[in-house]
């Protein structure tokens, strides 16, 4: 009996459903509700276990508000590499980004420096303690 493994295009197009899911507050219930299915579809599409059809998608991007082409950005074998423009890692670097969507660019520069200041003195603090 083969493991069936599912496609790295799904898993990627799965993850970034998840993801602008997440940023927009929204659970799988509701997501699942808006299209018609169960949350546990929801989880299936969001893990790539299942994938996505052409109009599910389509619907899925405009439940979520942004173009279908948001779900393939830095998809795995879709040019050359580049460095992904956000991977959150756990729901607070969604909640982060989140609060600092609506915030002018003055502001989102100041949030940056005092992340800056924070990450540097981290640093100081491992190089110290080595």
């Amino acid at each position: 009996m083969t493991i069936h493994q599912p496609n790295p295009i799904d898993v990627h197009v799965g993850g970034r459903v998840k993801m602008r899911r997440l940023m927009l507050g929204m659970s799988q219930e509701t997501l699942g509700e808006h299209l018609g299915v169960s949350f546990q579809q929801i989880q299936k599409y969001e893990k790539g276990r299942n994938r996505i059809g052409a109009s599910r998608l389509q619907h899925i991007a405009r439940v979520l508000a942004v173009p279908v082409s948001f779900f393939f950005e830095d998809a795995p074998g879709s040019g050359p590499a580049v460095v992904p423009r956000f991977a959150p890692a756990d729901r607070l670097d969604v909640a982060i980004a989140k609060a600092a969507q609506d915030l002018s660019p003055t502001a989102k520069k100041a949030v940056l420096a005092v992340i800056a200041g924070f990450r540097a003195e981290a640093s100081r603090n491992v190089a110290h303690a080595s």
